[in-house]
């Protein structure tokens, strides 16, 4: 706080009134940013936007937000630690899962809409992109694959070990 009151020429009391805590800082330095993202998937060309099928539109969404989280990552993490429940009551996360049950409840309308986006999205916190792209050092197109692969099951999890070899790993599990 006291560098952005230096940089803007004022005074830190005059920050601190204006956004209370650091964590509103952050979420003021991406306001922009997500508006635009906002804007793509609200009034952008499909698939993104309108004008295709639900379930192509969740995908498209959803590899956006991956790249999203991965790009503004630290900025995200560092807004998000303000207390533990910061992202759900976030302004922009109100929106971006009210934009995911629109599109589950299209897609499925028999399914708990609200339940399924807040379980798409919980992939998504930026501690968990953090760990995956930093430490394990996956890339944002490996983590758009999982997620697609996670949702439409085209290599569904044997759970049970009755395919394959046991004891083997594949290179993304030792990561």
């Amino acid at each position: 706080m006291n560098q952005v009151a230096h940089a803007s020429g004022i005074g830190v009391g005059t920050v601190y009134r204006r956004f209370g805590d650091v964590s509103q800082l952050l979420w003021a330095l991406l306001d922009d940013r997500e508006r635009r993202f906002q804007e793509a998937y609200l009034s952008g060309p499909p698939p993104l936007g309108p004008g295709a099928p639900a379930a192509r539109r969740l995908d498209a969404f959803l590899d956006a937000y991956v790249d999203r989280v991965v790009e503004q990552g630290p900025i995200l993490l560092a807004a998000q630690s303000a207390a533990p429940t910061a992202r759900y009551t976030n302004g922009a996360y109100l929106a971006t899962h009210a934009h995911v049950t629109l599109l589950v409840a299209e897609a499925r309308p028999d399914a708990n809409a609200p339940l399924l986006a807040h379980l798409l999205l919980a992939p998504f916190s930026p501690s968990l992109i953090h760990h995956l792209t930093e430490e394990r050092h996956l890339t944002a197109d490996e983590l758009k694959a999982g997620m697609r692969q996670l949702l439409h099951g085209d290599a569904p999890l044997d759970l049970h070990g009755t395919h394959g070899t046991h004891g083997t790993h594949d290179a993304h599990e030792t990561r």
